[in-house]
């Protein structure tokens, strides 16, 4: 199994593992039906029967068949929780890769995508993610989830077939952990939370990309990435696993609308996608969560890749404009207006 490896200086860590990531070549994707056993069993296996969703698992060889999403261990994990229990000091410091790593396989169809299937599919996938988020809250060893998608092969994905991977870490992310401390500073400071302001000022404004009844998709007014966006809820709220059926609804419909945009708007574009949370469990450094899209379009230069200063040759009111002329266009499709 692989560890985490601290910088000599910085609070920079990297998990160094020695799993060999799958192969696409293989004549059979491991994640379509049929071909249950080339993957872990499931932990979730989401049926829809008689207008009801059933919550069943894999038993021992017998697969549960006619899923529409499923949840298991991935093969090839980033963390686990039989890693060796070894920890090494500083200046070459390591610790465990503790923890959880399972694979939502998206859909039963190889050919859809993230940003062609139903938004009440996505509805589903959402479910299952919070189900799957409370449950690792309560495991020992478990202090932050990470809930991301790679797609396409330039965005390190190794497998077409849409995904979504949830790892879990024994501490806080570096870059959760600033943000966090940021916010925290900030909301002391000026007394309101910073992404409050940033949602009541991209409001309506030419960064916005779309918004629904509770979410507002914009480009951020600093962006790492060419397209890069961000959806968030437009109330202040600290707990993804805690939102109601009637936003994940509404999440799920900006998701589909915005993601179909894009890959509307740059065909074929590789993009990863993150969820940023707070700690569930008791932290006084909460952040206000929201989900971030990084589109894939150009490879980083050495002020990115040495300093962390980045180049961006698309303005965001300009990416805005291209992206949101195409979400409106997902959306009313959705919702039935064309």
């Amino acid at each position: 199994m692989g560890s985490m490896r601290k910088d000599y200086v910085s609070e920079r860590f990297v998990i160094v593992s020695q799993n060999e990531e799958q192969n696409e070549e293989s004549k059979k994707c491991p994640f379509c039906p049929g071909n249950e056993s080339m993957t872990n069993p499931s932990l979730l296996s989401l049926v829809a029967k008689d207008g009801m969703l059933q919550r069943l698992q894999d038993s021992e060889d017998n697969y549960v068949k006619d899923w529409t999403v499923r949840v298991f261990e991935s093969k090839v994990p980033a963390v686990s929780v039989s890693a060796e229990n070894s920890y090494s000091d500083r200046p070459l410091y390591s610790e465990p890769a503790y923890g959880y790593h399972y694979v939502v396989v998206a859909s039963e169809r190889h050919k859809d995508s993230l940003s062609t299937i139903s938004s009440e599919q996505w509805s589903n996938i959402l479910v299952v993610i919070q189900d799957r988020l409370r449950w690792l809250y309560t495991q020992r060893g478990v202090t932050y989830v990470s809930i991301y998608i790679n797609h396409g092969k330039d965005a390190g994905s190794a497998v077409s077939h849409p995904h979504i991977n949830m790892v879990t870490f024994s501490t806080i992310p570096p870059l959760i952990e600033q943000e966090a401390e940021a916010s925290h500073r900030i909301v002391n400071e000026k007394g309101a939370c910073p992404l409050c302001q940033t949602v009541n000022t991209e409001t309506g404004g030419p960064r916005q990309v779309l918004q629904t009844e509770g979410f507002l998709a914009f480009c951020p007014w600093a962006p790492s990435y060419p397209y890069e966006f961000w959806i968030c809820p437009k109330k202040h709220t600290t707990s993804f696993s805690k939102i109601t059926q009637k936003e994940i609804n509404d999440l799920s419909l900006i998701l589909r609308a915005t993601l179909g945009g894009l890959t509307t708007s740059l065909k074929n574009v590789s993009y990863n996608l993150a969820f940023h949370l707070s700690p569930e469990k008791k932290n006084s450094r909460q952040i206000h969560w929201h989900i971030e899209v990084y589109p894939l379009t150009a490879a980083w230069s050495g002020l990115e890749r040495g300093y962390g200063i980045f180049l961006n040759s698309i303005p965001p009111e300009k990416a805005a404009e291209q992206l949101g002329a195409a979400c409106r266009k997902e959306l009313a499709g959705l919702v039935g207006i064309i």
